[in-house]
């Protein structure tokens, strides 16, 4: 038996890097003291998040940093055997992309650019264009940020990649058109927990969600940061308030388990899975209002 400690954060992250840096490296010294082998950490915490996502403010965004800069740098020396998953903007080629990177003390293991872009935030980043798995210290892992969860496609290309861990990194806020005033009552409060359920039991993976909380501008995030075992069920939470959920498992062993009588990887039918839909019913894309 492998035993992993993993664990998922909800935390309130702003617009100061260098005290995000500090945060982040406090978090991980305090999970080395916990012997914890893999920590998921939100979508931007270095640098936080939009103020607005349907029209963002181009005066505030967060700041972009450089892959191979001292920020990412002091993180990886912090990490030493660790495992650490976290967001951030991105600089590349004269572009701005909401990322996230794996990575140890060996260095940056993978990343991913967020492909899929909710309302207004194409204003703000360029959109990635791929998924694909990353061989870590903990096992085969997939790296998905917010908006990405939402998508099938999305987890079931890094599961059938050989990803046994997703790590879906989140700046995810409540409804900022149907308020409700618990956040426990907030219809985004409820797909963000059924999308992590439905991520990881269709595919058949260990998922750990992380999550923002507090405000920033007119968002109020929900922080329920979270460990989904393969059968859909919640390890371990943090609901609306900040902190690290953390379980012990043997993920293999978790995996093989939930796929021992139904694989749902191996039982697809690809070539059935064709749009037929009626001419009359057109694009469901278009309103036809």
């Amino acid at each position: 038996m492998v035993t992993t400690r993993v664990g998922a954060l909800a935390g309130h992250f702003g617009r100061d890097v260098d005290r995000c840096v500090d945060k982040v490296v406090g978090i991980i010294e305090d999970g080395h003291r916990r012997g914890v082998d893999l920590i998921v950490f939100p979508d931007a915490c270095l640098g936080g998040y939009l103020g607005d996502l349907s029209d963002p403010d181009v005066d505030d965004l967060p700041p972009a940093l450089d892959p191979s800069g001292p920020e990412l740098t002091r993180i990886v020396g912090a990490a030493g055997g660790m495992t650490v998953c976290l967001g951030y903007t991105e600089c590349a080629a004269g572009e701005r992309y909401n990322a996230a990177v794996c990575l140890t003390g060996d260095g940056i293991l993978g990343s991913h650019r967020k492909v899929h872009r909710p309302a207004g935030e194409h204003l703000a980043y360029a959109a990635g264009e791929s998924f694909s798995a990353i061989d870590t210290p903990v096992g085969r892992m997939g790296l998905l940020i917010d908006y990405d969860k939402t998508f099938p496609e999305a987890a079931r290309t890094l599961a059938l990649d050989g990803a046994r861990v997703i790590a879906a990194l989140s700046a995810w806020p409540a409804s900022v058109t149907d308020r409700a005033s618990k956040l426990a009552n907030d219809r985004q409060s409820r797909l963000f927990d059924l999308y992590d359920g439905a991520r990881a039991a269709e595919n058949q993976v260990v998922l750990l969600s992380s999550n923002h909380t507090g405000v920033m501008g007119s968002l109020r995030f929900l922080g329920q940061a979270k460990v989904v075992g393969p059968g859909g069920e919640v390890l371990c939470r943090t609901r609306d308030k900040g902190g690290l959920a953390w379980c012990d498992l043997d993920i293999d062993a978790e995996v093989e388990r939930a796929r021992r009588t139904l694989h749902h990887l191996c039982e697809r039918r690809p070539e059935t899975y064709r749009s037929h839909h009626r001419v009359d019913q057109g694009d469901p894309c278009v309103s036809h209002s």
